[in-house]
């Protein structure tokens, strides 16, 4: 059969270590034998990064804002270990917190449900997206080690020169501080996404913070989301039979553990990072867990919510087999390659983004697996597959249900 065409290209962001690895599997079994794929190509490998002092990180994502649509491989966000082990100039920022910067987007993740594989909490039925606010708070800190008595005070100075000053704390000996910012206009787009995003899907929108102990910082991201609630989105709620829900973190966490699921959950930053990482192992594997960074003038970047896999990067250096799970980065190159097809108005496109993702998922309910769902499926006798023997299976499936 002829290759599906494409007439604008996507960004393509190759990556790190084991995803690394995967990513170009995927690309060689699953995408180029049936489209003629276009992107625009950069590399975010770790070595070129520090090679172009980042900027390759930041070209990537002006081209995202002129495309419309990239796929992202996993990367490396260093730290002095992986300084010294890689040769850097430098301690790099993430890179993906230097595209959601540019971007202004926010990250919607939401677990892969498959047949055989059972959410660990019983209750939960259909899957929790988690939303992260994709701009600030510990990823564009500010911090200090403070090595002998002293005082460490928060100074505002405005563009009058008048000053505002806080003491964060009055140092007795050794210690750490850190200063965390965010915007207005970051937090109302953040919002916005959630808002649209839930009416997008249907799905009952919940947003939380701990406002009763950060009654100035996090009490802003409360406002500012009842604020839009009330003047825009209320009677589109209301109309669409969904609700906006707000409560304390630790109350959302206690109600999520008992809820069946089938919503968004709106988090902070960090909330975001570490409650996705949380669902995704929950409902079976972070390998699992599809990741979607969506800005307010619709521009789409996919990736995998998970890592670089060191550990079995280090293995396939020494030439050992790996079962590296890469159902994530498949459903990275399949979102994107939807998205595309929307965009551009081909249906073939989008349509093979979806008969690639079935295929994915009625390979791992034939049996086949990798080794971090075999430990945990309920599927009798399941047979284990390293990376590359299960990206073949895939392609097996895929090829039999397209001829079916």
């Amino acid at each position: 059969m002829p290759k599906i065409s494409m007439s604008v290209p996507l960004v393509e962001m190759d990556g790190d270590e084991m995803t690394r690895i995967i990513w170009q599997l995927i690309k060689d079994e699953l995408i180029c034998p049936y489209v003629d794929l276009k992107t625009d190509y950069y590399d975010l490998g770790l070595k070129h990064r520090d090679e172009t002092d980042d900027q390759v990180t930041v070209d990537s994502a002006q081209a995202t804002l002129r495309l419309g649509v990239a796929v992202k491989c996993a990367t490396i966000t260093p730290n002095a270990q992986r300084v010294e082990e890689y040769g850097l100039k430098q301690m790099w920022k993430s890179p993906n917190g230097t595209i959601r910067a540019l971007l202004d987007g926010t990250v919607f993740r939401a677990p892969l449900v498959v047949g055989g594989i059972e959410p660990v909490v019983k209750v939960w039925k259909r899957p929790i997206t988690i939303a992260r606010h994709a701009y600030g708070d510990v990823y564009r800190n500010v911090e200090m080690h403070i090595d002998a008595p002293g005082k460490v005070e928060l100074v505002y100075t405005a563009a009058d020169g008048t000053e505002r000053r806080e003491l964060v704390h009055e140092f007795d000996g050794p210690g750490v501080v850190q200063g965390q910012h965010n915007l207005d206009a970051s937090i109302q787009s953040f919002a916005r996404s959630c808002f649209e995003y839930a009416l997008a899907t249907g799905q009952d929108l919940w947003f939380a913070t701990k406002d009763t102990i950060s009654k100035t910082y996090d009490h802003r991201f409360k406002d500012v989301f009842a604020e839009l609630y009330e003047a825009r989105y209320r009677a589109r709620f209301e109309a669409a039979g969904i609700s906006y829900f707000y409560t304390l973190i630790d109350d959302a966490v206690a109600r999520v553990m008992r809820s069946e699921g089938g919503f968004i959950w709106a988090c902070k930053n960090y909330d975001g990072d570490v409650m996705s990482d949380m669902l995704s192992s929950a409902f079976g594997s972070l390998a699992m867990m599809t990741s979607v960074l969506v800005s307010p003038e619709g521009v789409f970047e996919y990736e995998a919510a998970h890592g670089t896999v060191q550990r079995h990067y280090y293995r396939h250096l020494r030439g050992e087999r790996t079962s590296t799970n890469p159902v994530a980065t498949i459903f990275a190159w399949t979102g994107a390659l939807r998205k595309r097809g929307e965009l551009d108005g081909l249906a073939d496109l989008a349509d093979f983004a979806g008969r690639l993702e079935a295929a994915t998922l009625h390979t791992i309910e034939s049996g086949r697996m990798t080794g971090d769902l075999a430990r945990i499926t309920s599927l009798p006798s399941p047979q284990t597959l390293d990376t590359r023997a299960f990206i073949l299976a895939i392609r097996e499936t895929l090829d039999a249900e397209t001829a079916a």
